[in-house]
């Protein structure tokens, strides 16, 4: 269930998704957010110089490997503006991070670059619950995803 500050959470994501396309990066962003509902840690994509393990979502779940407490972790809540691909997500339930919210889906996305053209990538999309066994996952927002699926749009009208 997507609440309020879920939303808001999301927005900041989407903000981010658009600063990482502002610097001629692919439109992703996520913010990890305590238990406590403190903003700990915020990022977006870093794919642009060719190494595309510079997902936010990865780089998330190795900063609160280092810095939180197993416990900590459980119950924080990562929100990013699209679905975790394949290693994110196992990044994520390897170091154990609590829910995830996003603001479009891995299908979304691939159903978008299908209608512009851009073959697939090599990696599969699948959703995050085929990853993590026990991930507790909300989205997508139907509102937060056109905004990413502009964006989306923008990033490969420019290549």
């Amino acid at each position: 269930m997507i609440r309020e500050t879920d939303r808001k959470h999301l927005q900041r994501c989407v903000e981010l998704a658009r600063t990482a396309l502002e610097v001629g990066d692919e439109p992703f962003g996520s913010i990890l957010v305590s238990a406590e509902g403190e903003v700990l840690l915020e990022d977006h994509n870093h794919v642009a110089g060719g190494d595309h393990t510079q997902h936010p979502e990865f780089a998330l779940a190795r900063w609160a490997a280092s810095h939180m407490s197993v416990e900590a972790r459980s119950k924080a809540t990562v929100y990013t503006s699209g679905e975790h691909c394949p290693m994110c997500a196992a990044a994520h339930g390897w170091v154990g991070l609590g829910r995830i919210v996003y603001a479009s889906s891995s299908a979304q996305l691939a159903e978008w670059l299908g209608e512009l053209g851009i073959a697939p990538s090599r990696v599969r999309n699948l959703p995050i619950g085929e990853v993590i066994r026990d991930a507790e996952v909300d989205g997508p927002v139907p509102e937060l995803a056109e905004q990413v699926r502009e964006l989306h749009r923008q990033f490969h009208a420019r290549k």
